[in-house]
Parts: structure tokens; C-alpha cells; sequence
């Protein structure tokens, strides 16, 4: 092996770097190939003009091979220059991140440099951040991509370091985590391999032209053709890229065994940590945040307090939260709350689609504002649009309760639609809607002349064709209902199985609760209209800032990034109508107890927002309403109203 790192280390003296360069000359023999076929019909043109000067090929047939070859040989070589300069000025894909310059964080940089000459590898030629638990090294040497270079290094490829890290992380344990990719600049420099990585990056990005906006009918079945080309190259050379690769990765975990061996396997320990806080945080926390139009301005201060909450609650991740005490890695930036904040405005970007720049509709919210302006808004609007769309169903205020104190939404009123609509066999509306709402339900008697309802009526079946079926159970199963932490009553498959197989919903496709699929359709068709609502205000502020600008506005066809529409990485796929009609009625629930009770809203790190009821967070809430939602059953749900000191008759306040 002759070729030499940029630190004039030889690279053979690796077994990763020899293979990867093995690979890296296998993916140019297959470029070499694709010239020779596109320069074959010249030469053989240029062989039959030869032999005609000579006087070897004479006559009107070798004429006529004469203008045929040399036809094609010009269609393929305008063909192959055309294939050529697209996949030459393409631009490749590129990961979001944020740029840091080096004046923004210099002694993170001169860490980066003191590893990359204790591993005599070159240096990065900039660090971004990505917030995701990651590092890696990124190529953005094309020219698209080195007008946003923070730094010199045109030859070297960019660091890019997941943000999470740089806040849950040591310093020491960052240098250790980073010496295996940083030592992959190594490999990068040789000739062969950064070649075959421009070629295969190349090809990607050719693939992508065609869905380019803006390109004529003409242009764009050009692209089409190139396109193809691009994808027959991409399969001669996949496997030796992912081969080059993996060698690539090999040589650097090689050379870095001589860097913080030791620290890096405890420090492996902290990246799997850390995903799993991160990933809690976007899902429970950061998510209802932006689905309200808010987003979270200090996401990585956030990971550590969701981590720290998981080492209290998991003995397995004891003495993690000890680590505090140690020098943070953020402490190598100058200001970590600017990059903090702009790291989060990105993953909101990323992961939920929202805009590039804060507005009216897309505001940052602080950690200490969170159960105010997120929490109890978002429980308000969810409420507010629940009983517009009541109002739309033409359901009436006080339809299966008692009258509420004054006019207003109530928690009654969401209970009653969903539970005097049941079919069959699962009765559980009220029959005395004018009984006293004080009266504790654990006390109520049957009002129905069957006094044993038997294990069928308690489970929501009836195997007997009763008309008079007992809508309520046995009151002693009622105060095992209130003294379980968690009753949630379901139906006994073995008990019923062979009574009512349509009351599973097997054997028919009716609904179980044909109320709350109603209502869930209506409200997921509010929730579509009200999301266009706000893209269109989203495209009317660009338009209007681009205005401002003096520039042309693009059409807005979603919000987008560098590489397509956004969220390029969804969270969660959409939710279905039934998950929107539990959230909102537990929003609903969640609002009474809010202003009838001793409850506040509140933030749990590990599961968003809450419900704080004496200071406790209510973990038992979500089957109750479940069970309302799904099987019409709304006693498990009174009981809980009940013990909690909640008035459903009470109107709520809503946004």
C-alpha cells in the first residue's frame, strides 16, 4: 500500500484502512467501466474511419457502418456528458445540523484538535451539532455545501456530534467517544476513498433530480433518464460502499484503542443512556409542545433533568445522576443557551415539521412556563374543540345529567353522548339523570328490578336477553373498584366467549361504541381543518417576509428543508381517531379536575404532561378513560371522579 494519510502515517499499516481502500478502488473500477461503455461506440468509430484510410474497409456497406457507428458514438457520448454533469453538480444530501463557529466554542475545537494529533489523523474541517444521540463524520467538500463552511479544511470532512451529548456527557467522556470517529479523517484523506465517496455521493444525489421543483416537462424527462443511470450505477457499487465503509469505520476504531480505551466502554454506557432519555423527551414532552404551536427552547438542558428523573426512578441507573457533579461537556461553548436553543428550533424542525423561524403561531416556551402555557392550554383547546364538535353533532348541554349550576361546557355532557348511545348488550347510561351528583356512585342501588346482575352483566355482556338489564354493578365489586389502585374493568374472554362473539367486536364490524366513532371522525376532520389553517398561515408569514426581503417567495408546498418536505424523521406515526377522542376527553377530564378539585397541571420528564392531584401525579387516569371511550363503560371513570373530589356537572373554563 502507497497511499498515506494527510498526517503522512501509512494507511496500509491498518487492516480497516486496507480493505476500505480495497473497496473504494472497486467502486472506481465500476466507474471506469460505465466510461469505457460510454467511449465504445467512439473507438469503434474511429477503428472503422482507420481502416477506411488504409483501404481495409471499403464499399458501401463498411460507408454505411461508417455513419451509423459514428451516429450513435455522438448520442452516447452526449448522453454520457450529460449524465456526467449531473451527477458532478448535483447536490448532495446534506444533514440538517447547526454550524458552530469555532469562536462560538474554541475550547470544544481545541479539544477536537489536541485528539486528532494524539491519533495523528487531520483535524475536522468545522463541527455542527445534530440533535440526535449520534457523531459522525460528514463529507461537504461539494461546493453547495462549503459556502456554509464555518472554518478552513477544505479537504477534511465535517464533525458532526450529537447535541444530547454535549449536555448529559463529561468532558472526558466526550473525548472518548469522539476519538473513534475523529480518527476516521484518516482514512477520509486518501485519494481512492474520498474519489469513490464523491462518486457514490455523486450518483445519490442524481437520483434525487427528477423531484427537483421547477424543471420543465423537457428537463425533467431528461432527468428521468439520468436518474435511471444513476440507479443501474448504484447497484453495481452498493455492496463495495457499504464495504468501504465498514472498513472505513474498522481503521478508526483501530487507531482510537490507544485514546481513552477505558473511558470510552464506561462512556458507551452514557450514549445508550442518553438515547433513551432523548428519545422519552421528544415523544412525551417536546411533542404536545409542538402540536400546540410551541416549541421547547432548551431541549438538551431538558435530557439531563428527564435522565436525572430515570436514575431516581430505576435502581439501574443509580449513581448515573452523581456523574452532575463532573464538568458538563456544553461548558466548551461560549454561550449554551444560544446553541441550546437553536439545536431545539431544528428539532422541532425535524421531527414535527414546524417553521424555520419563530412567529405567532410557533413561539419558544421555557421549561418553567411549561405546565401553563403547554399543559393547561393544550388540555383547554383539546376540551374547547371537543364540544364544538358536540355542539356540531347536535348533542345537548345537559343530554343524560343533571342540570349544571350555569350554563357552560361540562364533563357530564361528554359522559352522557358517550355512554346513552350504547347498542346490544352494554347498557351504561344513567337512568336517573336526576339524582342527586353529589351522591357518591359507590352507594348507588340497582335501579332495575334485576337485583343479581351475574358475572355477564358485570363485564358489560348480558348472556340472558334481559330487556331489563342492571346497568350498574354489584356494589361490593364498586368499593373493590375504589380500593384498586387501577380498576379497570374488561370483559372475561373465557367467562363470555361463547355468549355474544359481536360484542367483542368479532364477529361484526359494527362498533362497539358507535357515539365515540362518530364523534372521533368529527373531530379528527376539525383537527385536519384546523392544521391546513395553520400551513396556510405559515406560507402567508414566508410570503410576507420573503416580501420584505426583496426576494421571490418559493411555493409553499410544506414546510421544508435542505433535503424535502419536513419532518424528515417523525416521531410518531398519525394518530388514529380513537387515540384523538381519548386524548380529548381526557383533556376534559383533566380541566375539571383543574377547577373543581385540588389539581393543578404539571411535568413529568418521563411522561409530559401531567395531572397533579395533591401534589401526586393521577397515573391511573388514562384506563378509566378508556374504558369510557371504548366500551361505553363510564363507572370506572366516577369512581375515580368521585374519590377525587371532581364535580363533572361543573362547567369548565376553555380557550
Amino acid at each position: 500500500m502507497n497511499g498515506v494519510s494527510g498526517t503522512g502515517s501509512v494507511v496500509g499499516e491498518e487492516w480497516g484502512a486496507r480493505a476500505a481502500r480495497s473497496r473504494a478502488l472497486a467502486v472506481l473500477r465500476v466507474r471506469g467501466r460505465a466510461l469505457g461503455l460510454a467511449v465504445l461506440p467512439a473507438a469503434v468509430a474511429v477503428v472503422l474511419y482507420a481502416g477506411g484510410v488504409t483501404g481495409h474497409f471499403t464499399g458501401a456497406a463498411w460507408d454505411t457502418a461508417r455513419w451509423v457507428v459514428t451516429v450513435l458514438a455522438v448520442l452516447v457520448l452526449l448522453a454520457a456528458t450529460a449524465v456526467a454533469l449531473v451527477v458532478a453538480r448535483a447536490r448532495p444530501a446534506a444533514t440538517p445540523t447547526v454550524q458552530l463557529a469555532e469562536t462560538a466554542a474554541p475550547d470544544l475545537y481545541r479539544l477536537v484538535r489536541d485528539l486528532a494529533d494524539r491519533l495523528g489523523v487531520p483535524a475536522p474541517a468545522a463541527i455542527a451539532l445534530t440533535p440526535d444521540c449520534d457523531s459522525w463524520l460528514e463529507d461537504r467538500t461539494h461546493r453547495a455545501h462549503r459556502l456554509h463552511r464555518t472554518s478552513g479544511g477544505d479537504g477534511a470532512p465535517v464533525l458532526v456530534i450529537g447535541s444530547p451529548f454535549l449536555w448529559w456527557m463529561r468532558v472526558g467522556e466526550l473525548r472518548a467517544v469522539l476519538a473513534p470517529v475523529v480518527a476516521g479523517t484518516g482514512p477520509a484523506a486518501h485519494p481512492d476513498i474520498a474519489a469513490a465517496r464523491r462518486f457514490v455521493r455523486g450518483l445519490d444525489a442524481a437520483v434525487a433530480v427528477p423531484g427537483v421543483p421547477g424543471l420543465d416537462p423537457l428537463r425533467r424527462l431528461g432527468a428521468h433518464g439520468v436518474g435511471q443511470v444513476a440507479r443501474v450505477l448504484l447497484r453495481a457499487c452498493r455492496g463495495h460502499a457499504a464495504e468501504m465503509e465498514r472498513g472505513v469505520a474498522a481503521a478508526g476504531s483501530e487507531r482510537a484503542q490507544a485514546v481513552d480505551y477505558g473511558v470510552r466502554i464506561v462512556a458507551q454506557e452514557q450514549v445508550g443512556l442518553a438515547y433513551a432519555g432523548w428519545d422519552r423527551l421528544l415523544t412525551r414532552v417536546a411533542l404536545p409542545a409542538w402540536r400546540m404551536g410551541r416549541w421547547p427552547a432548551k431541549l438538551d438542558a431538558g435530557v439531563v433533568s428527564a435522565l436525572t428523573e430515570l436514575s431516581r426512578r430505576d435502581r439501574l441507573a443509580e449513581g448515573f445522576s452523581s456523574r452532575l457533579g463532573e464538568r458538563p461537556a456544553c461548558d466548551l461553548l461560549e454561550e449554551p443557551g444560544a446553541v441550546d436553543e437553536a439545536t431545539s428550533l431544528l428539532a422541532a424542525r425535524l421531527f414535527h415539521g414546524g417553521p424555520a423561524e419563530p412567529g405567532p403561531d410557533w413561539a419558544p416556551v421555557e421549561w418553567s412556563q411549561y405546565p401553563e402555557e403547554v399543559v393547561d392550554r393544550k388540555w383547554r383547546t383539546d376540551a374547547a374543540r371537543l364540544h364544538q364538535v358536540l355542539d356540531v353533532l347536535g348533542v345537548a348541554e345537559g343530554a343524560g345529567g343533571p342540570a349544571s349550576d350555569a350554563d357552560g361546557p361540562t364533563l357530564t355532557r361528554v359522559m352522557a353522548h358517550l355512554t346513552t348511545r350504547q347498542p346490544g348488550p352494554t347498557v351504561t347510561a344513567d337512568p336517573d339523570p336526576d339524582r342527586d351528583p353529589d351522591r357518591d356512585p359507590d352507594r348507588d342501588r340497582d335501579q332495575s328490578p334485576t337485583a343479581d346482575a351475574g358475572p355477564a352483566s358485570q363485564s358489560g355482556l348480558d348472556a340472558d336477553p334481559d330487556p331489563h338489564p342492571d346497568p350498574h354493578p354489584d356494589p361490593a365489586r364498586q368499593q373493590d373498584l375504589g380500593a384498586d389502585p387501577d380498576p379497570t374493568p374488561r370483559p372475561d374472554p373465557d367467562a363470555d366467549a361463547g355468549l355474544d362473539p359481536s360484542a367483542y367486536g368479532e364477529g361484526d364490524d359494527d362498533p362497539v361504541n358507535p357515539a365515540a366513532e362518530a364523534l372521533a371522525g368529527a373531530l379528527s376532520a376539525l383537527l385536519a381543518r384546523e392544521e391546513a389553517a395553520r400551513e396556510a398561515r405559515v406560507a402567508a408569514a414566508e410570503t410576507a417576509r420573503a416580501s420584505e426581503k426583496g426576494r421571490k417567495a418559493t411555493p409553499h408546498v410544506a414546510v421544508s428543508g435542505p433535503d424535502g418536505p419536513l419532518p424528515l424523521f417523525p416521531l410518531q406515526p398519525p394518530r388514529t381517531g380513537r387515540d384523538l377522542l381519548a386524548d380529548h376527553v381526557t383533556a376534559m377530564v383533566c380541566c375539571a379536575a383543574v377547577d373543581t378539585a385540588e389539581a393543578a397541571p404539571g411535568l413529568d420528564w418521563l411522561d409530559g404532561p401531567a395531572l397533579l392531584v395533591g401534589g401526586e401525579r393521577a397515573a391511573d387516569l388514562g384506563p378509566r378513560v378508556l374504558a369510557l371511550v371504548e366500551d361505553g363503560d363510564p363507572e370506572p371513570l366516577r369512581v375515580w371522579l368521585t374519590r377525587t373530589g371532581v364535580r363533572p356537572e361543573k362547567p369548565v373554563r376553555l380557550v
